[in-house]
């Protein structure tokens, strides 16, 4: 595997980009391969057989250096199985398959139909080991055995959750001791710690996120507070969560100073939901230095869906963490209890290669990526909000691939039914596709405002290399569109 560096780039708490290094796409590298190589491996003794040909030291093909790289017509041809005429900005939360990536997963699927005992026998532990250690890598992670692959960021919070309401059921932890998590934390996230915390005793402390934010200094004083309103009389932390980039509104976290905080004040796991990291801004778990680190494959990261990554650094305890589906294979391990729940299409998970190689047939590789789609979501939501008359949501170094931009008030979105209306509308009539977050106002903030009016509700953009300029200027025509007639917006948000 051959990785393109773009020079300085960190990710840690926040994108910050060299923007020397990207120059235009040129003519692309022809096809590459879409069914993975077979895995070169070291043989190990005492390796489990379940967890593919060796679990540590499994060596990846290297693939040769591109010296030209894809075009944008070929780029949009990779996606031309998109709805024509859709401004699709919202790939934050569905992300995107390319057509090359589709094929190889459809290899996978035939291959799998036309003799299923030998796929079963010979080939699905080997590939998704391959996967594994792809993603071992590219997180730097020390070991392959730390990561499972599962469907989604949604799937690896209730394998975290369960084993911490099992301590609590078990009274390993004191009841109303407590687990930590944003305000905007993901809505399935905060199902799990009811389903599987709330109920076995535990509490919950809910951190106040401030937006719009304009610092990490912000995030950072609430996130104290929470902290210390959890260990108020004698109580402790059991888990804190904590999101890389928040979902609605969208935000990139100053997580590994937040882990640090942690750490500092004697909470037990740390577990960091970044669900829209991998693809989107740079992942070092090592860095990050949390407990669990989960992250979809299927938003930023080219995968069809749906597939995600759960790190889980080796500790004592990590042997009481289990997939919620119980299959034969539990006991072995988290990742080798993923790699087999049941028959059912494991396609998404094999097809990791081929998603990498798709992402190398760009100059820089992921890093070039996220380079273009920051500078570019940027620049877009800049457009936007100078059109409407507003500002973005934060500063642009705390957004990565997804940026919020205020509605102009006159719009008078005033509850989360609007925006949902609004949006739907956008869709339907203008053909544009884009979360709508209505950002209601709290005691003793005045919130931000226009010429007209508070600020109550944000469009969440996002930017992936299909995307071009026209399908932002056509949200911009839309709301302005509405501004020119009140009367549609009136008769819109009243019904």
């Amino acid at each position: 595997m051959t990785h393109y560096s773009l020079g300085p780039l960190l990710l840690s708490k926040h994108t910050v980009f060299d923007t020397s290094a990207l120059s235009s796409f040129e003519r692309c590298f022809r096809s590459l391969p879409n069914l993975p190589p077979k895995p070169q491996v070291t043989p190990m003794e005492n390796e489990d057989p379940r967890n593919g040909e060796s679990s540590r030291h499994h060596q990846v093909t290297k693939k040769p250096r591109l010296t030209q790289f894809i075009t944008e017509s070929e780029i949009q041809k990779e996606f031309a199985h998109h709805q024509s005429g859709i401004a699709r900005i919202n790939n934050g939360s569905f992300g995107s398959c390319p057509g090359s990536v589709l094929a190889a997963q459809r290899k996978w699927q035939l291959k799998f139909l036309q003799q299923p005992d030998d796929f079963y026998f010979n080939t699905l532990r080997k590939g998704i080991l391959h996967s594994r250690t792809l993603v071992k890598d590219l997180i730097n992670a020390d070991d392959v055995d730390e990561v499972s692959l599962v469907d989604n960021a949604t799937t690896a919070a209730a394998i975290v959750l369960q084993q911490i309401g099992r301590s609590f059921a078990d009274g390993k932890f004191h009841e109303n001791d407590s687990v930590l998590m944003l305000h905007c934390a993901y809505e399935a996230v905060k199902k799990s710690i009811q389903a599987y915390v709330t109920r076995a005793g535990g509490s919950v402390i809910e951190v106040q996120l401030p937006f719009p934010v304009t610092s990490d200094e912000e995030i950072i004083a609430e996130f104290r507070k929470g902290l210390q309103k959890g260990k108020s009389n004698g109580r402790k932390v059991r888990l804190a969560i904590i999101d890389h980039i928040t979902s609605m509104p969208s935000v990139v976290t100053p997580v590994r100073e937040l882990v640090k905080i942690c750490r500092e004040e004697g909470v037990d796991q740390v577990f960091v939901d970044a669900a829209h990291a991998m693809g989107s801004v740079r992942v070092d778990v090592k860095e990050i230095g949390a407990d669990f680190y989960a992250s979809n494959l299927h938003k930023w990261f080219f995968c069809p869906p749906s597939v995600a990554f759960l790190y889980c650094k080796r500790t004592s305890s990590s042997s009481y963490v289990h997939h919620p589906v119980v299959s034969h294979e539990y006991g072995n391990g988290l990742p080798i209890e993923s790699a087999w729940i049941g028959t059912r299409d494991y396609s998404s998970q094999l097809v990791i290669p081929s998603a990498l190689e798709f992402i190398n047939r760009f100059e820089g590789g992921v890093d070039g990526i996220m380079k273009r789609n920051h500078e570019k979501v940027v620049e877009m939501g800049k457009m936007l909000a100078e059109s409407w008359g507003t500002k973005l949501g934060a500063s642009p170094e705390m957004c990565s691939s997804m940026i919020m931009v205020g509605l102009p008030s006159r719009l008078h979105v005033m509850s989360q039914d609007d925006a949902l209306r609004l949006r739907s509308h956008l869709r339907s009539n203008y053909g544009v596709e884009v979360p709508i977050h209505y950002q209601a106002s709290r005691d003793g903030e005045e919130g931000w405002k226009d010429n007209d009016g508070l600020v109550t509700a944000y469009a969440r953009i996002s930017h992936q290399v299909y995307n071009t300029c026209v399908d932002y200027y056509k949200l911009r025509n839309a709301i302005n569109q509405l501004l020119d007639n009140p009367q549609i917006a009136q008769k819109l948000l009243a019904e």
